[in-house]
């Protein structure tokens, strides 16, 4: 076991200096010897000031405030106690948007490790009282819907994380799954009376960001946001609050649906054609 001695820095007239008693225990610290001097820092105190020091990893978000980022910080906290080991903690959603008028909390986590999240779903919701929305991934099933779908890209084109994402990951052209996304935007062909406008601008939005990977586009809520503009000559804001005039907005949408899957069977086709499935 290493000893040494606990000494106090004193201030002196042209060096500072620090005494120490005669009677040493130990060897190695006899008068002439040279010693390595550090700060005394309890283990707690070390370790808190480890964990202020860690700041979550902001993706998309030029700035947060620090009521949310403080809020982050805790709910990273309340899942590492409940796991044994973690990859990562990422936090996407609506909470990310200005302001602090938020419903609810959608998180994805990053382990190994299969668990249930029901309890951890409880706690959060006991402890914060708003709801939770978890989806626990492995690193390999997060890294192959960042290459093959377009809502996992939209959705982690803004987002707060615990540790560094590795997002320079190349496309995968998935055309079935493509068309397995596409069908939810059809919906609106067929029931826009029905839909609110949040499910109208949800459906566009999905139909609009699968266009835009199969063109090899940046996917995200601005891209989205401007493809729409561009498409439709509308802002996103009047699919929101469904200020939209329903004969030419569904012709337009109706022209742009069947461009995207078409686009799909296209790729479809050549895949069978090469006698790839």
């Amino acid at each position: 076991m290493e000893l040494g001695i606990v000494g106090r820095i004193s201030k002196g007239s042209k060096m500072d200096q620090i005494y120490l008693p005669k009677n040493r225990l130990g060897e190695g610290l006899s008068a002439g010897s040279y010693v390595f001097i550090k700060p005394l820092v309890s283990a707690e105190s070390d370790k808190l000031k480890r964990e202020s020091s860690e700041k979550p990893i902001l993706y998309g978000l030029p700035m947060i405030s620090n009521i949310k980022l403080y809020f982050c910080k805790e709910i990273f906290k309340t899942i590492e106690k409940y796991f044994d080991s973690m990859d990562n903690i990422i936090l996407v959603g609506s909470f990310l948007n200005d302001g602090f008028n938020f419903k609810d909390i959608d998180l994805l986590i990053i382990n190994e490790k299969e668990k249930k999240n029901e309890k951890l779903k409880t706690i959060l919701e006991e402890r914060f009282g708003v709801i939770f929305h978890i989806i626990q991934l492995t690193k390999s099933e997060l890294m192959k819907g960042l290459a093959s779908d377009p809502l996992y890209e939209n959705m982690l084109s803004k987002c707060i994380a615990k540790k560094r994402i590795v997002f320079n990951i190349k496309r995968v052209i998935d055309p079935e799954l493509l068309d397995f996304h596409l069908l939810k935007s059809k919906t609106l062909i067929y029931n826009f009376d029905m839909l609110n406008g949040k499910d109208k601008y949800y459906m566009t939005k999905n139909m609009i960001a699968i266009l835009l990977f199969i063109e090899g586009k940046k996917i995200s809520n601005q891209s989205i946001s401007k493809a729409i503009k561009e498409i439709f000559n509308i802002e996103q804001s009047c699919i929101e609050e469904n200020l939209i005039e329903k004969k030419e907005f569904l012709l337009i949408y109706k022209k742009t649906y069947k461009k995207v899957f078409n686009l799909i069977m296209d790729i479809l086709k050549k895949r069978k054609g090469n006698g790839s499935e």
